[in-house]
């Protein structure tokens, strides 16, 4: 039996299994009723990817696990295979880990406000930024598509320390995200390192709220601040490239950056640390001088900082630092397709 075929099987099948919960389809004919499912279907259907099981979780249905974790876990280790994971609408007030030795995972959710994953612990109570997070993912060729990863606790007051709060760490490599939320106010987004692609994600926080090692392509992603109030600009970035010969880095191709208070484009937490914005809609909360050097003005030299074509309020140069740059046709060009990510060897676009 075919791929196609057998998968088609298993999906339909659970339609119609799921026929007893009041806001889940009820049998085939429905289908069209609940977009986000009959999404899923042709998702999985089309993407030709050689899925060997379907899981599905939820989490006050008779279904397979009813924590995200748990299905996680009876991944086989080393898994050759997709595995495909159906989180179902609700709130799962859990931490999830992805191990690295458990590649070829599949995240499908009901929308990224109707299926999150949520926990509330910041750095001061388990360690360490990175212990903080509400999901974390080690393995490589993850792909996430309609979930939200929350992270509840508390923003800091002005000058606290200790109160980093990451909703999702992400350090394996060939990872994708689609239509995904990511919510929380310092730290949320830990781009650990290893090539990732965001696609019509929402990211919001505060301070370095995108930040890490990772070699990274957001597209078409909204980006909040929710910086007002502080006595500080917040920021959006802190990429951690420490030398010139390293090709990470933080891409923003057709994004939106809005909210409250005002925030910095980016802090060079990296000695080299590399961002660029391209085709971008900036509100009027952008700090005019745009960047950060994070006290340390020897980076002036060696950071890549850069605009493109980059439209809104928030986007005039006339007063940014001399060390950034309003890049030419030519020097954008290889930040603006997916060969950034060598996405062309890996990627499944959705």
């Amino acid at each position: 039996m075919s791929f196609r075929i057998s998968c088609l099987t298993m999906l339909l099948a659970y339609v119609l299994q799921c026929s007893f919960h009041s806001d889940l389809v009820v049998g085939v004919g429905n289908l069209e009723k609940w977009p986000d499912r009959a999404h899923s279907i042709q998702w999985i259907l089309e993407s030709d990817l050689p899925v060997s099981r379907y899981i599905i979780v939820d989490s006050v249905g008779s279904v397979d696990f009813k924590t995200v974790q748990s299905a996680v876990d009876v991944v086989p280790i080393n898994n050759p295979e997709w595995v495909y994971i159906q989180i179902n609408a609700g709130l799962y007030r859990e931490k999830v880990v992805i191990p690295y030795n458990k590649p070829n995972i599949i995240f499908q959710g009901a929308g990224r406000e109707n299926t999150v994953i949520t926990w509330g612990e910041a750095a001061d109570a388990d360690g360490s930024t990175a212990d903080s997070a509400t999901f974390s993912s080690f393995a490589s060729n993850f792909i996430a598509k309609g979930i939200g990863f929350k992270n509840s606790a508390p923003p800091a007051p002005p000058g606290v320390n200790g109160k980093q709060a990451v909703a999702a760490l992400v350090a394996g490599d060939m990872t994708a995200f689609y239509e995904c939320g990511f919510y929380g106010a310092q730290d949320t987004l830990f781009d650990y390192q290893g090539r990732h692609y965001f696609k019509n994600c929402y990211i919001e926080g505060s301070i370095d709220f995108i930040f890490g090692h990772g070699q990274s392509t957001y597209k078409e992603c909204e980006l909040y601040a929710i910086a007002q109030g502080q006595k500080i600009p917040g920021a959006i970035s802190a990429q951690n490239r420490a030398s010139p010969e390293e090709s990470s880095g933080f891409i923003f191709i057709a994004c939106k950056i809005s909210g409250s208070g005002q925030v910095f484009l980016g802090r060079a937490w990296g000695a080299y640390s590399r961002v660029i914005y391209a085709y971008t809609y900036m509100e009027n909360i952008i700090v005019p001088q745009g960047w950060d050097d994070w006290g340390l003005v020897q980076r002036h030299r060696s950071v890549e900082y850069g605009q493109y074509k980059c439209y809104g309020l928030g986007a005039n140069t006339t007063d940014r630092v001399k060390w950034s740059q309003e890049l030419t046709n030519q020097e954008v060009q290889p930040f603006l397709d997916l060969s950034f990510i060598n996405g062309l060897e890996w990627l499944h676009e959705f």
